[in-house]
């Protein structure tokens, strides 16, 4: 025996509203359907932003590897990067704190601008330029070091490691080739999502007979 299902005058007024709620929910909701949108969109716009340091050095690996020099200066700015590797390069470190002031030191002061103005600026020496060239500098991404120049393979499993993320600096570093020490690379965000390269940190240099 059956019972006889209830006319909508007989159900509860409290049970077609749960039901007519219940339906509301399942249906598909268009304002649902846009919070979830920009939440998928913040979340995806906040990897981006994190991740972009990553993809810029990956996007400095391969047009280096393609030889594509237009495409490096858009991501590498080579005149922080002279500046960063001259005093590496050279015997002769820069030092690392400035020289005195005119009320410090008048005379010396006085000798170095005079000195300034008679010997023109010393060339950028040749070594500096050998590790700009897109060979050189797909070798430093792959872990090549000091010998990147000279390097004509280098490792091809060499991931950078993340050193530190800033919102506007981030650092890098990749594992040397044979056992040698990290490189460390450093960018610059100019951009909401547009990172440059403006520091390389080549290892330490090795001593005679060290390995």
């Amino acid at each position: 025996m059956t019972t006889p299902a209830s006319s909508p005058e007989e159900t509860p007024v409290w049970r077609r509203a749960q039901a007519a709620r219940e339906a509301e929910r399942r249906r598909p909701s268009f304002k649902r359907l846009i919070l979830n949108l920009i939440s998928l969109a913040v979340v995806v716009a906040a990897v981006g932003f994190v991740a972009a340091p990553f993809a810029a050095f990956y996007a400095i690996r391969a047009a280096a590897e393609a030889g594509d020099v237009e495409g490096l200066s858009q991501l590498v700015d080579y005149d922080d990067l002279r500046a960063a590797l001259r005093p590496q390069l050279s015997s002769r470190p820069a030092p690392q704190t400035p020289a005195p002031s005119i009320i410090e030191d008048p005379i010396g002061a006085i000798r170095r601008q005079f000195d300034q103005a008679v010997q023109p600026p010393a060339p950028i020496g040749p070594d500096v330029e050998a590790y700009l060239s897109t060979t050189a500098i797909n070798a430093l991404t792959r872990g090549g070091g000091r010998t990147s120049p000279m390097a004509s393979v280098a490792a091809k499993d060499a991931w950078p490691r993340p050193r530190y993320w800033g919102v506007n600096r981030a650092r890098m570093s990749v594992s040397g080739v044979e056992g040698g020490g990290e490189t460390l690379f450093t960018f610059e965000r100019r951009g909401p999502y547009e990172w440059v390269l403006v520091h390389v940190g080549l290892p330490p240099r090795q001593e005679a007979g060290e390995r």
